[in-house]
């Protein structure tokens, strides 16, 4: 049978393993290190006349090789992030480890490039964090045991660069993988009745919202800001350092401003536009999107990609605008409820926000890319403002906040509540198709394993041969 529960927990144990065990290993892979084979497969002669293994070497996997300290590396790291290690063999370690390696070599012997400027991005953001976490950054060298902060740099800069090769091979298996319809279909038919997956209650839900008016002065004063900032940078001055000091994008800020991006990155139009038609080295005069106001600075520009460094600055919203939003968003309210409006009829006509009310308001879960929220699953805020609305009833005007300090109003309103049911292929095809999917791309990953394991040089050395490891690791 197809789809046993056993299975269904299989696929999620691998799919974790391989695709999100790289949580763990944040700071853990030891740095790329390139030796001759000769030097792997070597033993020398202890003064008892025991083999051991030169400076702790247990596996090769092509131009890598791995350390009995990597594993204990591995354990430590675990713990220090809050996880239990309790489940975890050491060859399980060796396991994951030795598939980073073999993901990290094939990256290159496929010419996947990873350029310095995102090593040195990824830096930034793990050291800023590992500050963040213990005060000083010279307790993270003390960590290492590394002699100074270049030093633990060199080194970090190698680990950052291997798990990044190996992340980028792993994305080029999955994002090759797709499924058609007649293949979601043999899945599910496949499974046998009593072991249908089982999906929590979820529901619809759809907003309107309302964005307070900024006045043409305030929008100047964030112009002016940006074009001081501009003309510092043209006179000489970091742009990463003033994007760290001043932007208001959390999600580049502590990297210096730094996105890679293509015309297919999900970037807003404006953005877009600016950034491709930018040369190497050039800043961009602040223009407008619905986030605030940008600079964007391209330091690369590699055949349809862009590496740039951007500054995001969003005016002030006055207490007065804030005023007539709330005031705007009830009248529309009052219409609804007066039945003068439907809620999808007045979210296309009303809505300030793009995305949704051309859907008549309604929202998409980002997670599933369905219009479906299971509610173990929901965003807290979302769930809290939505947990006690009845059907059809149209929350009073909730003040909502985003993560770039954006203030808006919004009603929200549930349009359709899914009891927790057994898979039917028709009301959950979405779902069902995700599980195939998934199953597909363990398939594909453990194809590629086998031939590239067969085309790879491995070794694995001393008691470690005696695991029994997922893939052909000992090629027996």
């Amino acid at each position: 049978m197809l789809l046993k529960k056993l299975q269904l927990k299989t696929v999620d144990y691998r799919l974790g393993l391989t695709m999100c065990f790289l949580l763990f290993f944040n700071s853990l892979i030891s740095a790329q290190e390139i030796i001759p084979d000769v030097v792997a497969e070597k033993p020398v002669e202890a003064p008892s006349g025991q083999r051991q293994k030169i400076d702790g070497i247990i596996a090769t996997v092509g131009d890598y090789i791995v350390l009995d300290s990597d594993i204990d590396k591995g354990f430590l790291e675990i713990t220090a992030q809050g996880g239990s290690t309790k489940d975890i063999s050491r060859c399980q370690m060796l396991g994951k480890l030795l598939e980073d390696k073999l993901y990290a070599h094939q990256a290159i012997q496929d010419s996947i490039i990873v350029s310095d400027a995102e090593v040195r991005s990824m830096m930034e953001e793990r050291l800023n964090y590992m500050t963040q976490q213990v005060g000083d950054i010279n307790k993270v060298v003390a960590y290492y045991k590394k002699n100074s902060v270049e030093e633990f740099k060199t080194y970090f800069a190698d680990i950052l660069k291997e798990q990044k090769l190996a992340s980028e091979m792993q994305k080029k298996i999955v994002d090759a993988v797709e499924i058609t319809p007649e293949e979601v279909r043999n899945f599910f038919k496949k499974i046998p009745k009593e072991e249908l997956p089982t999906f929590g209650a979820e529901m619809e839900v759809a907003q309107i919202v309302v964005e307070p008016k900024v006045s043409a002065e305030d929008k100047q004063k964030v112009k002016d800001r940006l074009n001081a900032i501009r003309k510092d940078v043209l006179e000489g001055s970091s742009f990463a350092t003033k994007a760290v000091l001043y932007s208001q994008d959390p999600g580049s800020s502590p990297n210096g401003g730094f996105y890679k991006m293509t015309r297919k990155t999900p970037f807003v139009k404006e953005f877009k536009d600016v950034a491709f038609s930018l040369q190497e080295g050039e800043i961009s005069e602040p223009f407008e999107t619905n986030f605030g106001f940008h600079i964007i600075m391209v330091d690369k520009i590699k055949g349809q990609e862009v590496e740039l460094r951007h500054i995001l600055i969003a005016p002030v919203v006055s207490e007065t605008a804030l005023k007539d939003a709330k005031e705007r968003i009830t009248n529309i309210r009052n219409k609804i409820i007066n039945k003068e409006i439907t809620f999808a009829e007045a979210a296309r006509t009303e809505s300030d926000e793009k995305e949704t009310r051309t859907n008549g308001g309604t929202l998409v879960n980002p997670n599933t890319q369905d219009t479906r929220f299971e509610l173990t699953k929901m965003d807290p805020t979302l769930y809290s403002q939505v947990s006690n609305l009845k059907d059809n009833e149209i929350s009073q005007p909730l003040l909502n906040t985003d993560d770039k300090g954006k203030k808006t109003y919004k009603l929200i309103t549930v349009t359709n509540r899914i009891e927790a049911h057994t898979a039917d292929y028709g009301k959950d095809y979405t779902k069902i198709k995700e599980l195939a999917l998934k199953e597909k791309q363990i398939n594909a990953i453990a194809k590629w394993f086998d031939t590239k394991i067969k085309d790879t040089y491995i070794k694995v050395i001393g008691e470690y041969r005696d695991c029994s490891f997922t893939n052909n690791w000992l090629k027996k």
